[in-house]
């Protein structure tokens, strides 16, 4: 699941290996206790990493704000990348907290299917809910992302 939720990021200093050790961390915590089944436990790690990265993003930010600008152009071409792919994350977190107050059911499915990669079905179980439910929910979702992020 990690490995998915990375796939494609160029954030160098958040790798698979920290990122399932801090979701570890996090599930082990008193509050994370409550978990129900393993379709539960998919779904509160899906939550768990889609807040290490959005932290992780914003911190990639705050950290070029600091560095020497003297950098070559190869440099400055990477961290300038870095940046908009970590400001493009946060976009997303924060429209799928604009879906949330709409429709939570599908801020749900998104969050499965791109924070975590889980299939359509994976997500289905997860959120105990069916196939069809989630494939309707994750379209109806992806429009309303694209519409909203467009804007």
């Amino acid at each position: 699941m990690a490995s998915r939720h990375l796939a494609g990021q160029r954030m160098s200093t958040l790798n698979t290996t920290s990122l399932i050790s801090e979701s570890y961390l996090r599930l082990v915590s008193p509050a994370a206790r409550r978990v129900e089944s393993k379709d539960h436990f998919f779904y509160l790690a899906s939550r768990i990493m889609r807040q290490i990265v959005i932290d992780h993003a914003r911190a990639r930010i705050r950290a070029t704000e600091h560095v020497d600008r003297a950098a070559d152009a190869s440099e400055a071409l990477e961290r300038q990348n870095t940046v908009n792919e970590a400001q493009q994350l946060i976009k997303i977190d924060e429209a799928l907290n604009d879906l949330a107050k709409e429709n939570e059911r599908q801020a749900r499915v998104v969050e499965c299917r791109f924070f975590s990669g889980l299939t359509e079905e994976e997500t289905a179980r997860a959120l105990e809910t069916s196939l069809r439910t989630v494939q309707r929910e994750w379209d109806r979702a992806r429009e309303w992302l694209r519409s909203h992020l467009e804007a």
